[in-house]
């Protein structure tokens, strides 16, 4: 049986329960996406000299969804005592797939701003969610269509026009359950012209011993002249499977920064398709990913031009330890009425063992002769003689080879404009590179 079958059948048998705890513009774009899926089929590994994760077999295993809503009890204090950074903002949780946020986050947002259950929304805002939901990410593709057909829950935030909020929203997704679990997570975020959001996004998994399945679509229209950092960190487990894709459309004059940060995982794969749809537009996508044992890091980016003046600059990189594996397939499409585009595209990675592997695969499609573009891509190993001369000064080899991994990785730290975020990346990435595990092993220690 294909990965899809057992979704499609799964919503075929359950679709009033499916249906009954969100509202009406989640609920209208179920029956095509499963229509959608009929003939579809997830993504495979492509063979041709770069190899990519295959969503077929990350969907594959057998995982439950929890379709009736059942209470599964988590301690989400836990995650908090830990790693996630203690910095201030307007905080809530995703319970596998349920949005709870924290007391009273209602009463603590500047007017008119929502940082809500995605399902809430679609009962309480219809007018806004329908105009948003489901028009940026295409469900033409299968693992949209899959995710738009059994999503009951996710986060919605809403920021109106010329609001600026004060404080960073944070958003903690936690993986726990008695069972294997697959939860299929949705965020639609809206910012409208001359608005401004900050977002940082921690994932955790509290069961290390079980396996899980995270299926995230984020959708995120960004309005004139508004501004948007959204900073993601991955902590979660080996037999975590994550698969999130992230689709912005940024309108004129508009400015979005966009990190993500994998530290510990099983099997992930970002995608970031961002749409450059009016003049003067600014787009920043940075990523680092660190490796060891046989973990699997996928990060794919599209950035399309399509009007004139504007600027994109993507920089990813990746330390790779032990049998693991990355990837990163990175693309720069201008279109002829793009010029005076200035794009530029860059993939760094080391392998700090001869067992490691790295799949790269830099493009670049212009139609515009008025350009400045460029992308590179370099794989190597540590620089033997600067760990030579630290050595010579007396500083241990594990102890050089942790400090010149942790320089690697500066710049793309150096992306991160939240207040007090940049030193405890630091300091995750020291924690890291030092040996240390994913938080939620530790949170009871």
């Amino acid at each position: 049986m294909s990965a899809l079958k057992q979704y499609t059948d799964l919503y075929d048998s359950m679709r009033e329960a499916v249906c009954a705890s969100a509202g009406e513009p989640m609920n209208a774009l179920r029956d095509a996406a499963r229509r959608g899926l009929e003939d579809g089929s997830l993504p495979t590994k492509r063979t041709e000299g770069f190899e990519k994760t295959s969503i077929e077999e990350m969907f594959a295993p057998d995982y439950g969804v929890n379709v009736n809503r059942i209470g599964i009890p988590v301690d989400v204090a836990a995650t908090f005592r830990c790693d996630v950074p203690n910095l201030s903002t307007l905080q809530a949780t995703v319970v596998n797939d349920k949005f709870i946020p924290s007391t009273a986050l209602d009463d603590r947002l500047p007017a008119g701003v929502r940082f809500m259950s995605l399902a809430r929304a679609s009962r309480e805002m219809p007018e806004i969610v329908s105009r948003h939901y489901g028009t940026i990410a295409p469900l033409g593709e299968a693992s949209v269509s899959l995710n738009t057909m059994l999503a009951q829950d996710g986060v919605f935030i809403y920021v109106p026009r010329g609001v600026h909020p004060d404080k960073a929203l944070q958003l903690v997704n936690i993986f726990s359950s008695p069972a294997p679990l697959a939860a299929f997570r949705r965020m639609l975020v809206v910012v409208e012209d001359d608005a401004e959001l900050t977002l940082l996004v921690c994932d955790h998994t509290q069961d290390r011993a079980q396996h899980y399945l995270a299926s995230q679509i984020i959708e995120m229209s960004v309005g004139r002249n508004a501004r948007v950092e959204i900073c993601s960190i991955e902590e979660s487990s080996p037999a975590t499977a994550r698969y999130s894709r992230m689709f912005v459309r940024q309108a004129e004059g508009s400015d979005v920064t966009v990190n993500t940060t994998t530290l510990t995982c099983g099997t992930t794969r970002n995608d970031f398709d961002i749409e450059l749809e009016g003049e003067h537009c600014e787009c920043r996508l940075s990523g680092m990913a660190i490796g060891s044992d046989s973990m699997h890091i996928d990060n794919n980016t599209a950035v399309r031009h399509r009007s004139p003046r504007c600027h994109s600059n993507q920089l990813f990189k990746y330390v790779l330890d032990g049998e693991s594996s990355g990837a990163f397939e990175g693309s720069i499409t201008v279109s002829p009425d793009a010029p005076f585009t200035e794009a530029y595209q860059s993939n760094r990675n080391i392998l700090a063992s001869d067992r490691a592997r790295m799949h790269c695969k830099p493009q670049l499609i212009i139609n515009n002769d008025e350009v400045k573009c460029s992308h590179g891509a370099t794989t190597g190993q540590l620089d033997e003689d600067a760990l030579f001369y630290m050595r010579s000064r007396g500083i241990p080899e594990a102890e050089a080879r942790r400090m010149l991994m942790q320089a690697f990785m500066v710049d793309v730290i150096d992306t991160v404009r939240i207040p007090g975020l940049r030193e405890r990346l630091l300091h995750l990435v020291d924690r890291r590179f030092s040996g240390a595990l994913g938080n939620c092993e530790t949170c009871r220690k």
